[in-house]
Formats: structure tokens, sequence, C-alpha cells
């Protein structure tokens, strides 16, 4: 019995001693995906996890929890144990989800390592539509409210905030663009050039394949500045309209989850984000990376769920 015991006390010292952050990490890591295999979004999380995998020597698979418009993959990572082996892809949704009422979710429940990705969203129409800025649509669409529609994604998603900011910033009602629910930016395009809408919202890096083929024309991008990989296309801003907006891609993990392996990860993670071949696959594409990280980050997350709450708010799709 005591030797029963002992061997008991020793496999418990044992184990404790693996668990350590000194040996983390040490068994494989769990990495948590919020939507379909195949998008942006597990795209960006699946190149970061094999850059992590050779940065911390220890495999990192890639998990879909796909459902609830982002909530299952969301609330999957959150409420995972916070030891360090569960990361996970925290998008722009969690800035929406909460003030939609779909979760109590809120960016608060995850520590940010890193902002991966941030596509900015652009204005586009059909390349035979008869407007050849964004001046003479935003001027049509005041002259003749509620016969132009829109889409881009679901509704109240970050391609209907896109639009909605856009109205708002130029002085224009909500309902003088209506929203047309698509299931993503694919199918709106598919509409775009059916006749079905006359506008899609949507990230410039989803529209550039029909752009470079000629059945598209993008008006404006809602960035900061132009992309260096789209020189060509002006902002809103350099048109009038002070808004941009962007779906983002940041790397998290549970709140609760220790500094001394949130320390190790962070280390990791800035190896892992400036490696040609993850630097090279997301360029590759299309996506526009915009590391962040620490205290810029986190101010950043919260101006996000700021502006988009009010945002929402405005447009009466805040619960």
């Amino acid at each position: 019995m005591k030797v029963h015991w002992l061997g008991l006390i020793l496999i418990l010292l044992l184990t404790s001693c693996n668990s350590t952050p000194s040996s983390y990490p040490s068994s494989p890591i769990t990495y948590y995906v919020p939507w379909a295999a195949g998008g942006m979004t597990d795209l960006t999380s699946r190149m970061m996890a094999t850059s992590l995998q050779q940065t911390l020597g220890e495999p990192v698979n890639v998990v879909n929890r796909v459902g609830g418009g982002g909530v299952v993959g969301h609330l999957a990572l959150a409420k995972a144990k916070p030891d360090g082996y569960n990361i996970g892809a925290v998008t722009v949704e969690i800035t929406m989800l909460p003030h939609m009422g779909l979760t109590d979710l809120t960016h608060r429940d995850y520590h940010f390592l890193a902002l991966q990705i941030n596509n900015a969203a652009a204005v586009t129409v059909q390349q035979e539509a008869k407007w050849q800025n964004l001046q003479e649509l935003l001027d049509d669409i005041k002259a003749n409210p509620g016969e132009l529609k829109a889409s881009g994604t679901a509704r109240g998603g970050v391609w209907d905030l896109a639009r909605l900011g856009m109205l708002q910033k130029a002085g224009l009602p909500i309902d003088a663009l209506p929203w047309v629910p698509s299931q993503g930016s694919a199918p709106a395009l598919q509409e775009l050039l059916a006749g079905g809408v006359d506008v899609v919202t949507a990230s410039l890096s989803e529209v550039d394949a029909m752009r470079q083929s000629g059945l598209v024309r993008v008006l404006g991008v809602m960035a900061e500045e132009r992309l260096e990989r789209f020189p060509e296309v002006p902002t809103l801003k350099e048109q009038g309209i002070d808004w941009s907006i962007g779906g983002w891609v940041a790397l998290g993990v549970p709140a609760e989850t220790p500094p001394e392996i949130v320390a190790k990860l962070d280390s990791a993670v800035q190896v892992a984000a400036h490696t040609p071949a993850y630097i090279d696959a997301l360029t590759q594409a299309g996506s526009t990376i915009q590391f962040k990280t620490g205290d810029e980050l986190n101010r950043f997350v919260a101006e996000q769920d700021k502006v988009n709450k009010q945002l929402m708010q405005s447009a009466g799709i805040a619960k």
C-alpha cells in the first residue's frame, strides 16, 4: 500500500513538472477557427499554425468550429482551458456579435497576441456601370433613394457595416441604399454580375480577380491609405468620405492564460509572423498584413468595438 501511494505521488509530481511553463510546449496545441475551411480566416490561421509549429517544435492542429455566425468558434476558444494549448483566431465579429445580442462574449474574454490581417472593404460595381467614381454613385443614391441595392454578406455583417458607415459619413440615410443579405462576398458578386444588386461592399482582395478580369470596377477602398498591393485604387478619404473598415483576424488565447505562457507565445508569434513563407502565403492570397501586438493591438480592438457598437445602434441592428 505504501509503495502504491508513493508511486502515485511520484506520478503527480512528474505530471506537475511537465505542465510547468518552463517545459511549455510539450504536447500538441489546438488552434480554433470560428469560420469554415477555405475562407480567408481559415487560410490565415493555417499559415500561422504551420509557422508556429516550426517555431515551437510541437504540432499545432487547426480545428474549425463553425456555427452561429462565428459564435460557436469564438465561444470554444474563450471557454477552453487557459493553459497555452488552446489558441485561436478572433475576428472582427467579436466586436459585433455581442451588440446584436447573439452572445455574452466580448473582446475582454481573450488575451490578444497579434493582429494578423486587416482586409479593407471596397465599393465595387459592374464594369459597365455608369458611375466612374464614388461621388457619382453617392449622388445617384441621394437623387434616387432606395432604388439601388447593395450586398456582400449577411445583415449586420462586417460588409454591411461598411455600407452603413459609408452612408452615414456621406450624410445619407441608411435606407437610401438597401441591403440584400447574402451568404458571403462570392454569391454577392455573382448577384452583382446578374444585375440583382448594384453595389457590393466586400474586401478588395475578394473582388480583385473579377476586377482584373474586367468584370467589375472598384470605386474606392475603405482603408486609411492606399493599399500597397492596389496603389491605383483611391481611398474613400481621398474622395471626401472619412470612413475606413476592414475584416480583420487576430490570434488570441483565453483571457486567463498565465502570463508566463503568454510571454512564450508572444515571442513565438513574433518569429512566426515574420517568416518569408508566412508572409508570402498571405500576400499571394491577396490579404493585407497588418501586424499589431501589445497595447497597440488592445487599443485597436477596443476602438473597433466602440465604433461598431455605435454604428449598429444608429442603424437599429444592435440590441
